[in-house]
């Protein structure tokens, strides 16, 4: 009987670890996945994006903060975005799908300009 327990016990300790590492292996795979989409941050501070330009890869979110005493804008020409007047602490976020380059500047200080250049998700 003794060995039979054992048996038993050693049984579904093992289910359970097999179990648990298919558990493991998902929620990695899933958050491999999750993962395509990156996030950058750019800083506006000294009348300035900073860094001016970054080149990124497709389905990445870029988040705008600003650190400025000055209200600021995240603005592209062709209308694409928009984030309106932004106060010191407030942030904006965009996700950039299609590979291309975006301008963008400040509606409130035309004079400070960004680029963000998008690489296809492969590239």
């Amino acid at each position: 009987m003794f060995r039979f327990s054992s048996l038993v016990i050693a049984v579904v300790a093992a289910s359970l670890v097999i179990l648990g590492a298919s558990v493991a292996y998902r929620a990695s795979a899933a958050t491999a996945g999750q993962g395509s989409q990156s996030q950058l941050a750019v800083n506006i501070a000294d009348d300035a994006f900073k860094p001016p330009s970054l080149v990124v890869q497709a389905g990445t979110r870029v988040t705008w903060t600003n650190a400025d005493d000055d209200p600021h804008t995240v603005t592209t020409d062709k209308s694409l975005f928009d984030s309106r007047g932004l106060a010191r602490g407030d942030s904006f976020s965009y996700v950039f799908r299609k590979p291309g380059t975006y301008a963008y500047y400040c509606k409130v200080h035309p004079f400070m300009k960004g680029v963000v250049i998008v690489k296809g998700a492969h590239s």
